[in-house]
């Protein structure tokens, strides 16, 4: 509390206080705000593994046990539901943004079913999740049963290489 000339108090911050103070804090959130990026992509490339993950276990499950499973991507409640050996189990996936199928092309709504047959998967198809800046791409083969996990610097790459 400061007291004036006239002996009246005077509350409050004077204009150096909150230059100071407004500096300090851009200095933290330019500090910050570069942690809060990476860590974004590494969630999208986690969430990128976690799905290679369930592919190839759903597809391998129903080579050896020579059933059909079944994977239910529903882009509403943001979510891959999959029903396997061992029972069902649902993944809540925030990245995700798309699935391109052989047989109905790009889907960005709605739910889709992909089967996996004692044959394996009855077709080819690529999961997309995008992050902030980044997009992951997900690509399952089903002549090979392969499962690749594309970043965005080798989308553009293939991208290009379609065009050109």
């Amino acid at each position: 509390m400061r007291m004036s000339k006239t002996g009246i108090c005077n509350n409050g911050f004077t204009l150096l206080e909150l230059i100071v103070v407004i500096f300090i804090v851009s200095l933290m959130l330019a500090f910050s705000f570069p942690y809060f990026t990476v860590m974004d992509e590494g969630k999208l490339k986690s969430e990128a593994r976690k799905v290679a993950s369930i592919l190839r276990y759903m597809n391998d499950s129903a080579l050896t046990t020579k059933e059909t499973f079944t994977i239910k991507v529903n882009f509403g409640q943001k979510t891959l539901s999959y029903k396997g050996p061992d029972g069902e189990k649902t993944e809540k996936l925030t990245n995700l943004s798309g699935l391109h199928l052989q047989s109905r092309g790009s889907v960005s709504d709605g739910e889709v079913i992909v089967f996996f047959c004692p044959t394996g998967a009855s077709e080819s198809f690529t999961v997309y999740l995008k992050g902030g800046k980044s997009k992951t791409a997900i690509t399952f083969n089903s002549l090979s049963g392969r499962v690749r996990v594309l970043s965005d610097e080798q989308l553009k790459g293939a991208e290009e290489m379609e065009r050109g």
